[in-house]
């Protein structure tokens, strides 16, 4: 019997295959009553290269079962401004021209957002998005990317969590997906609110890895 209780982690850089086979599963047991096209292999590898890619400048946060099976996770990224980053990819945005009338300290992106479908602990999605913002929250100009399925983005609304769309939405990996920037100021409230669900030594992790050395400050 698998017991509900679940803990937090970050994910080491040899499980992404585990994190990207997670992904693709979870997307398609949300949005299409859990069957898998007959390409959905190629899907868990271009994530799992991606990802690959992008190790050195991010970090992967998880929440697994007693039998360490992965039931939540979300990855967040500090652009390093040559890496393509998802919504380049995927919406053809560039990030650069799609910021406004803001004073950029750094970018980030935020992706890889999945919580398996049978969880039942409702603070699950709350931790995860802790984890993910606190480096943002760290600085008034910093500003995140992602691309978030429609419902997801109806959920952040409701939690507080401003986020502006800035294209238009595609299907991909079986749902509805849009393409939003969220600031500093539109994550606060949240990351406040609720940074307590989460260990300050998680906290401490997210932050510090995205610290630049003193020689370079």
């Amino acid at each position: 019997m698998k017991l509900e209780t679940n803990y937090l982690k970050n994910l080491g850089k040899g499980q992404i295959l585990d994190l990207a086979k997670f992904i693709v599963t979870e997307n398609f047991k949300h949005h299409s009553n859990n069957v898998l096209p007959q390409n959905y292999k190629d899907d868990v590898n271009s994530i799992h290269n991606e990802e690959i890619k992008y190790a050195e400048n991010s970090e992967i946060f998880v929440v697994k079962n007693n039998e360490n099976e992965i039931t939540g996770a979300i990855r967040v990224l500090r652009w390093n401004y040559s890496d393509e980053l998802p919504i380049q990819k995927i919406f053809g945005i560039n990030p650069l021209l799609a910021i406004t009338n803001y004073n950029v300290n750094e970018i980030f992106h935020i992706g890889r957002f999945a919580i398996a479908k049978e969880s039942k602990d409702i603070k699950l999605f709350k931790k995860l998005m802790i984890c993910a913002i606190a480096p943002i929250c760290t600085h008034k100009g910093n500003i995140v990317f992602a691309e978030i399925d429609s419902k997801l983005l109806r959920v952040l609304r409701l939690l507080g969590i401003k986020a502006s769309i800035i294209g238009k939405s595609i299907n991909y990996l079986g749902s509805e997906t849009i393409p939003i920037a969220m600031t500093y100021d539109g994550l606060i409230d949240f990351y406040n609110n609720n940074k307590s669900l989460v260990s300050k030594e998680t906290l401490e992790q997210s932050i510090s890895s995205f610290k630049l050395p003193e020689s370079v400050v």
